[in-house]
């Protein structure tokens, strides 16, 4: 579930961590890939079309103007020694066909959730969830929606049993961070859970 690649010190023992940041159509999956990222980030941006705006739901997010139509890529360094690298799905339903490539190999999910929107990020919670790919939920605190506490929106998404669910804001980098660092032990722990599994 893990690759292991050279730090940008060169050591060889440094380990990389594969993320994916999915969930639905302008939740904040660019805003967080890029608040957290240590490098430039890689975006795969276009403008939205006359031709979109006939497929694409922009309730609640009218003021969107382009959509990532491949991934967002980024990197951040959680401490010495253990990197992650961050991948952006694209949130419309028409390029759910790249998540099966990009999710080869991760090591778990996050799922950026808007409250104004919750039922958008049902079809990454089912996606995961059916893959058996640990995630977190991180509900993105926007101005002017009403505030739901973490109970509440695992409850509205009838999440299993221990999915963890967090309230962060995309834009604030330290926010973001402690979204990606409960997901790493999150996964950890589910990762050792189903290795004794199988050999219990």
């Amino acid at each position: 579930m893990a690759s292991e690649h050279s730090g940008a010190a060169g050591d060889p023992s440094a380990l990389a961590l594969k993320i994916l940041v999915a969930g639905g159509f302008g939740v904040g999956k660019t805003t967080l890939v890029g608040a957290v990222s240590e490098i430039r980030p890689l975006r795969t941006e276009e403008l939205l079309s006359q031709a979109g705006q006939l497929v694409d739901d922009t309730d609640g997010v009218d003021q969107k103007v382009t959509t990532t139509v491949a991934m967002d890529f980024g990197r951040i360094t959680i401490r010495s020694g253990l990197s992650l690298y961050l991948f952006g799905t694209p949130g419309q339903d028409r390029f759910w066909f790249l998540w099966d490539e990009l999710s080869q190999g991760a090591l778990g999910a996050v799922v950026l959730a808007d409250t104004r929107r919750l039922e958008d990020c049902f079809p990454a919670v089912d996606y995961f969830e059916h893959r058996r790919i640990p995630f977190v939920v991180a509900v993105n605190c926007f101005a002017g929606a009403r505030n739901h506490d973490a109970d509440d929106v695992g409850r509205a998404l009838d999440l299993d049993h221990g999915t963890p669910v967090v309230l962060c804001d995309a834009r604030d980098r330290n926010s973001g961070k402690e979204v990606l660092i409960r997901l790493v032990e999150y996964a950890g722990r589910m990762h050792t859970a189903r290795l004794l599994d199988s050999v219990g």
